[in-house]
């Protein structure tokens, strides 16, 4: 397989991305922190092939990256207030809000009863994921090795093994989105990050 690397900037390359990803296709791309690889989020085969490219262990879980707060809806089978209220205060923004997933969405996304998701605060990633609906995501790199932060770096670890880099430039890189358990009646951070646990608290006063 060769891997296409075109402009983010252009509409034709979001065309194509979303023609990519349609046919069961990985994209990469540039998020808030480091550029991701993903495939729709409800397409099983597709899926599955995020983990052969980056040989990631198939007892992780892969993150839902949502191009607005309303689409938590179409992969969550319940939506409790907390999560909305967080949603609504820190997205698009690194916080990663854990849910009750719908039945619907594949086990190679997360083969236990819930799943992460969040809203990147990337306008390039904002837009492909407007387009192409919930789509599973992860760093765009092998597994054990360095995240990429540009196309180049995309292209040295994963070439051949995706579709399609669309080259958005550096990302800013950074810490990770803060993990947040929303199914107890209480939030319970499950991996600290830029939203702290007070941010949390007050957000839900």
């Amino acid at each position: 397989m060769k891997t296409l690397v075109l402009p983010a900037e252009s509409p034709e390359s979001f065309e194509r991305a979303l023609e990519v990803l349609r046919l069961g296709g990985l994209v990469a791309f540039p998020t808030d922190t480091v550029y991701g690889v993903g495939a729709l989020a409800f397409d099983s085969q597709a899926v599955e092939r995020v983990y052969w490219a980056k040989q990631r262990a198939v007892e992780k879980a892969i993150p839902i990256l949502l191009g607005q707060e309303a689409d938590l809806e179409t992969i969550a089978s319940s939506v409790p207030q907390m999560a909305r209220r967080l949603a609504h205060r820190f997205w698009p923004g690194p916080l990663t809000l854990v849910v009750s997933k719908k039945i619907s969405l594949p086990q190679a996304v997360a083969s236990g009863a819930t799943v992460g998701a969040r809203v990147p605060d990337h306008h390039i990633a904002l837009a492909l994921l407007r387009l192409a609906g919930p789509m599973a995501v992860t760093s765009a790199n092998l597994s054990g090795r360095e995240s990429a932060r540009t196309a180049d770096e995309v292209m040295q670890q994963l070439s051949g093994k995706v579709e399609l880099v669309l080259d958005g430039g550096r990302t800013p890189g950074g810490i990770a989105s803060t993990v947040v358990d929303c199914t107890q009646p209480e939030p319970r951070i499950l991996r600290p990050g830029p939203v702290s646990l007070e941010d949390i608290s007050a957000a839900l006063v």
